[in-house]
């Protein structure tokens, strides 16, 4: 099997579990078959891949505004156009693309936090970094927390 081929099943496998998850949890989404919920969960991912990085460029006023908040109408409106385009896939409202995208990126990170994949980790530190008689000449100051 390819380098590249098991991070990108993985990630699928991911995200077909998060839909399964939203279309069985949020009224509005089903699909017909599992035909249709696999090519659902394929083209989510490449969406989220390709077009998700555009429209959060695009709309980064409306994120700064909102503290982020606006990232969710994103997803939402990925999730619905992808219910548009795939026939036996369906979204039927807003709310529920809104309430499905919510599902589907609560059940994918913690999907990925027990799987050990994506690009997140959570690492806590205690105790101080560094001796405080030593002489850090980073360039700038430095916050302990």
């Amino acid at each position: 099997m390819p380098s590249n081929l098991k991070p990108f099943l993985q990630r699928w496998l991911i995200t077909t579990l998060a839909v399964l998850v939203a279309a069985n949890v949020v009224r509005g989404i089903h699909y017909d078959t599992l035909a249709g919920l696999l090519v659902a969960s394929l083209l989510l991912g490449v969406l989220n891949a390709f077009l998700r990085p555009l429209l959060l460029l695009f709309s980064l006023p409306l994120l700064i505004l909102t503290l982020g908040l606006f990232t969710f109408v994103i997803n939402a409106l990925l999730l619905y156009f992808v219910g548009w385009l795939v026939r036996p896939f369906h979204v039927e409202s807003f709310a529920a693309a809104f309430w499905g995208g919510l599902v589907i990126s609560l059940v994918s990170v913690v999907a990925n936090l027990l799987l050990g994949t994506g690009g997140a980790r959570v690492e806590v530190k205690r105790g101080r970094t560094r001796p405080p008689d030593s002489k850090d000449d980073g360039g700038g100051p430095v916050i302990d927390v």
